[in-house]
């Protein structure tokens, strides 16, 4: 990795972990609020929206543990560095998302087919579902907007699981209000869509995850910049088998360049050596592995 290349790792590094640490103490604070609230006020759905801020306490958790492994440098076992951690991490989430959702889908099911669980819930539960609604949404915006900033995968899947929180506040929020105007089963309705909702985002965020770790090439935006920073780099007259896969945020490359067939071993390799320089210190590339064909 070039000395550019570790600084911005270092430095995303760091924000990713500020970033964190803030989505855990607002987590807590959130879990402990509405799990108390929803038990003293009754409400099903507010101890579930709790449970669910549980949830991303342990996806904090995840990425905070990935952010420190990822920095490894290479080592005998991991010739290529520790980045994969990341998406290991990401899919980590999107099972811990997976399985809190059909938790919520089972406990929510089993007590709307028994109607004598059905209960009134108090008011303050709504104001409390509401404050958690705007915290949340704007945890999501933070987190969202850093992890655009510094091209972090891992920050943006966390964010993303914030905003599945605040999109269930939102429905239990709708639940308690339809429970204290008189229909008791529109709380634990709402504990049922928010199950849903849930399960869905962890089974994207899995199989989003499981196909970075199988080598899935960069998208084709990313690979036209890799395409067009080669062919202007001075004596390439071609580029072909240009192939890539994901480690992290960053990508390693693997590419056929064209060059003059008159040129001599020595030029050529200088060549080389200026395309991938130019590609590595232009992109998140962690590596380009260049073969050299003649032309002409």
């Amino acid at each position: 990795m070039t000395k550019k290349n570790n600084n911005e790792s270092h430095s995303r590094s760091s924000e990713t972990k500020k970033c964190t640490l803030v989505s855990v103490s607002i987590n807590i604070f959130l879990s402990t609020a509405q799990i108390v609230a929803g038990l003293l006020s009754g409400s099903q759905g507010l101890i579930a929206d709790g449970i669910h801020s549980l949830s991303d306490l342990s996806s904090d958790f995840v990425v905070l543990i990935a952010n420190k492994k990822g920095q490894k440098a290479s080592d005998n076992d991991h010739q290529y560095g520790h980045l994969r951690f990341e998406n290991g991490a990401k899919l980590i989430i999107g099972a811990i998302l997976f399985f809190v959702g059909l938790g919520m889908l089972w406990t929510a099911g089993e007590k709307l087919l028994n109607s004598s669980v059905y209960q009134e819930v108090k008011p303050v539960a709504l104001w409390v579902a509401l404050l958690a609604l705007v915290i949340k949404e704007t945890l999501f915006r933070y987190m969202l907007r850093t992890g655009k900033r510094i091209q972090s995968s891992l920050l943006i899947a966390n964010a993303w699981h914030a905003r599945a929180d605040a999109a269930s506040s939102v429905v239990v929020a709708v639940g308690i209000a339809g429970n204290l105007l008189g229909f008791p089963m529109m709380d634990l309705l709402a504990t049922l869509v928010v199950g849903i909702l849930i399960t869905r985002m962890g089974v994207h965020f899995s199989s989003d995850a499981l196909q970075d770790l199988m080598d899935r090439s960069v998208d084709a935006e990313m690979e036209q910049k890799i395409r067009n920073c080669l062919l202007s780099t001075a004596g390439v007259a071609g580029v072909h088998d240009l192939k890539t896969r994901k480690m992290g945020d960053f990508a390693l490359v693997d590419v056929h360049l064209e060059v003059n067939g008159d040129l001599s071993i020595r030029e050529g390799h200088d060549i080389a050596v200026e395309a991938r320089k130019r590609v590595m210190s232009a992109l998140n590339v962690l590596n380009v592995m260049i073969h050299l064909d003649p032309v002409g």
